[in-house]
C-alpha cells in the first residue's frame, strides 16, 4: 500500500461495519456515516451458513460470534397443511465435516453488535450517527460526500452500504425502485419460557405451504425463539419496522396444522416488511464509488444469505485494495468482477427457493415426493457451491 486511504462508508448496518472493520485492519482511515440517531439493527434472527463462519475465522471474530450464536442440530421442512416431513438435513458435525465450518443462527442485533464492538476497538474508524448522505461528487483527486445538514465530508473513495433503497445506487446504477416480490414477512421473537415444550424445536424448521410458510429456530444460545411467517400479499410499505395485521396473518394460515396455528397465536404484536430484491447487475461501480451488500445485490431471504454476502463483499473488497496497493478505481473494478456472478446466482436461486417453499398442487406433490425419496438433492447438497464459500487468499490468483 502506497499510503493509507481516507475511505467513507455510507451505512452502518452489518455490511457497512464489516467493510469498515476490514479496511481499517489494513491501516486505512474509515468514516462510517449512519443516518439514524444510533447504530443498531432492526429485525429478528438470521441464519449463518458455513461460508459466513469461514469469513468470521478470516476476520478473527469466531469467538465473539460463537458467544451469542446458536447451533441447531438440523435444518428441516414440513408440509404446513399435513404436518408431514418433507426433508431434514443434519447440521452440527455434518456441516463441519462437509465444509470445515458450522451452520448457526444469530439474533441480527447480536451480529451487528459484534461488528460494532470490533470497529470501536480500532482507532482509525470514525463512527458518525445522524449523518444522512444527500449527494456526492468525485474527480481524479477524491470524493466529496454532502450530508443532509449541508456538511461536506471529503475522502479518497465512497462505499455505498446504504441498503435496499440505496441513494448511492440510484446515482451509480440508476435502476429505480426495488422489485416488489409480492411476498410479505411477519417477524417476532418469544422468550424461551413463553414457548410450550411441545412447540419448541432446536432445529431450523420451515413449514411450507401454498403461498405461505413459517420458519422458526432458537436464538441467543437458546434463550429466545425466532418466528418468521411469510405469505403472498399486495401490501407495500418501505422499511423494516411496520406493525403487521394479525387478522390477515391468521387468515393466511387458517388451514395450517394445529401446532403452527398455536405458535402464531402466541404472538400479540408482529413487525412486518415487504420482501424486495433487484435484477442482478454486472456493474455497481463508478470510478471511486462502489456498492456493497443490499445496495449492490439485494436478495430475497429464502437462502438466508443477505448479511453473509455483504460480509463476503467486505472481505473481497479488502483483498482487492491490497492487490492494487490502494488504487481504488482499479480495486473497485476487481472487487465487482470477483463478486457479481456469485451474488447474482444467490439472488436468482433465492427466488427459486421461494417457489419451492410456497409450492401448491402438483408442484407441491412433486417437491415432497422428490425430497422424501432421498434421490434428489435438498438442503446442503444442492447448495454446495454457496456453502463452500470463497477463499480470500486466492481470489485474484
Amino acid at each position: 500500500m502506497t499510503r493509507p486511504l481516507q475511505l467513507i462508508v455510507a451505512g452502518g448496518g452489518i455490511g457497512g461495519l464489516a467493510a469498515a472493520f476490514v479496511l481499517a485492519r489494513d491501516g486505512h482511515a474509515v468514516t462510517v456515516l449512519e443516518q439514524s440517531a444510533a447504530f443498531g439493527e432492526i429485525g429478528a434472527g438470521i441464519q449463518l451458513g458455513p461460508n459466513i463462519f469461514k469469513m468470521f475465522e478470516y476476520l478473527g471474530l469466531t469467538d465473539a460470534v460463537n458467544h451469542v450464536a446458536f447451533f441447531p442440530p438440523g435444518l428441516g421442512m414440513n408440509d404446513v397443511r399435513t404436518g408431514e416431513r418433507v426433508v431434514r438435513v443434519p447440521l452440527g458435525d455434518t456441516a463441519r465435516a462437509a465444509y470445515g465450518f458450522p451452520y448457526g443462527v444469530i439474533y441480527r442485533a447480536d451480529l451487528h453488535q459484534v461488528f460494532l464492538e470490533a470497529c470501536k476497538a480500532l482507532p482509525n474508524i470514525m463512527l458518525r450517527t445522524g449523518s444522512k448522505v444527500e449527494s456526492f461528487g468525485q474527480d481524479a483527486s477524491g470524493v466529496r460526500v454532502k450530508l443532509a445538514g449541508g456538511e461536506v465530508v471529503p475522502g479518497d473513495a465512497l462505499l455505498g452500504a446504504d441498503g435496499l433503497w440505496s441513494r448511492i445506487r440510484e446515482a451509480v446504477v440508476g435502476d429505480g425502485k426495488p422489485r416488489v416480490s409480492g411476498h410479505i414477512a411477519y417477524r417476532a421473537v418469544l422468550k424461551r419460557e413463553d414457548v410450550p415444550a411441545h412447540l419448541w424445536s432446536d432445529d431450523v424448521l420451515l413449514w411450507g405451504g401454498e403461498k405461505t410458510h413459517l420458519v422458526h429456530y432458537p436464538l441467543r444460545r437458546g434463550e429466545l425463539f425466532n418466528l418468521v411467517a411469510v405469505f403472498h400479499s399486495n401490501k407495500y410499505d418501505e422499511g423494516w419496522n411496520t406493525f403487521g395485521d394479525t387478522a390477515e396473518l391468521n387468515e393466511r394460515f387458517a388451514h395450517a396444522v394445529p401446532q403452527v396455528r398455536e405458535l402464531l397465536d402466541k404472538i400479540e404484536t408482529w413487525k412486518m416488511w415487504v420482501l424486495c430484491d433487484r435484477e442482478p447487475v454486472k456493474n455497481w461501480t463508478d470510478r471511486r464509488v462502489t456498492l456493497l451488500g443490499d445496495a449492490a445485490h439485494p436478495m430475497l431471504q429464502y437462502l438466508a444469505q443477505g448479511a453473509g454476502q455483504a460480509i463476503e463483499d467486505a472481505v473481497v473488497l479488502g483483498e482487492a485494495l491490497r492487490l492494487t496497493r490502494g488504487d481504488v478505481a482499479q480495486a473497485f473494478q476487481k472487487y465487482q468482477q470477483a463478486r457479481y456472478l456469485r451474488t447474482g446466482r444467490v439472488q436468482l436461486t433465492a427466488r427459486f427457493y421461494g417457489d419451492i417453499y410456497h409450492a401448491a398442487g402438483v408442484q407441491r406433490e412433486l417437491r415432497n415426493q422428490m425430497f422424501q425419496s432421498g434421490k434428489e438433492s435438498a438442503g446442503f447438497a444442492g447448495l454446495k457451491w454457496m456453502y463452500d464459500g470463497i477463499d480470500p487468499k486466492n481470489l485474484f490468483s
